[in-house]
């Protein structure tokens, strides 16, 4: 194997494409010679995503929290051997003033919409394949205000290793990977607030965000033969976010 990292001849669905990590993992799968499916419920963006790749990339509108769209999007896709899924949305608000429709929301996408996508992608590979849900540093650190985004970030942990372990006899391997702070239209609001900003910026061991395409390359190394002995697992690409204390540094 000359480089285990090409994917030539590998079809990629990444869904959320519009913008952000989605965006970025849709140009690096790409760049190493996948043909890239960029979906997203923002058809525009996914359109504008796939016409700045080039031939290679195609782009379709894809609500994930419908069943019915998302078994209509895989039925129309020949071949598939690579899914990324990247969309995800996050009420902060303190948990004991949480309504019942934020609570679905916030389940339906991170979670349910998760599943539904995979199992659909899982049922139509053949010889293989890679599949790479996006949790998040979240997963097993919480601040007041993130509880449920968190709880579903965990989940998807949990079922990234279900259908790891389910999906094995077929060489589908399935992993999540965990992003730390990274500068994406989710993490937006936070830029307007300069303290909020700094502070998160100043907790990682290499102070500082994270920017999408630095989580693009390791969802290339989760897609490709490089990882061919890796799933049921997690890649935190958090910058050290979860290795260091971060609150207070002492003499030594």
């Amino acid at each position: 194997m000359l480089n285990p990292f090409r994917l030539d001849h590998k079809v990629a669905l990444v869904v959320g494409a519009a913008s952000g990590i989605g965006q970025a993992a849709a140009e690096a799968l790409a760049q190493q010679g996948a043909n890239v499916i960029c979906a997203d419920l923002n058809e525009a963006g996914c359109r504008a995503t796939a016409e700045g790749i080039g031939p290679s990339a195609s782009a379709i509108a894809l609500d994930i929290r419908r069943k019915q769209d998302v078994d209509a999007a895989i039925a129309k896709i020949p071949q598939l051997d690579i899914l990324v899924v990247t969309p995800a949305v996050n009420i902060r608000k303190k948990l004991l003033a949480y309504s019942e429709e934020e609570l679905d929301r916030v389940v339906d996408l991170n979670l349910k919409a998760g599943f539904r996508i995979t199992q659909a992608a899982a049922k139509v590979m053949r010889d293989g394949g890679s599949i790479i849900l996006t949790s998040s540093i979240r997963s097993v650190t919480v601040e007041p205000g993130q509880g449920m985004y968190a709880a579903t970030k965990a989940s998807l942990v949990q079922l990234a290793r279900g259908f790891a372990v389910e999906l094995a006899d077929r060489n589908i391997r399935v992993n999540a990977i965990a992003p730390g702070v990274i500068d994406t239209p989710l993490t937006a609001p936070i830029k307007n607030n300069e303290q909020w900003y700094a502070a998160y910026g100043n907790k990682s061991a290499l102070k500082r965000w994270g920017k999408p395409e630095e989580i693009a390359w390791p969802i290339v190394f989760l897609a490709s033969e490089a990882s061919s002995f890796v799933t049921g697992t997690v890649l935190f690409v958090d910058g050290g976010w979860t290795a260091i204390d971060g609150r207070f540094e002492p003499p030594l």
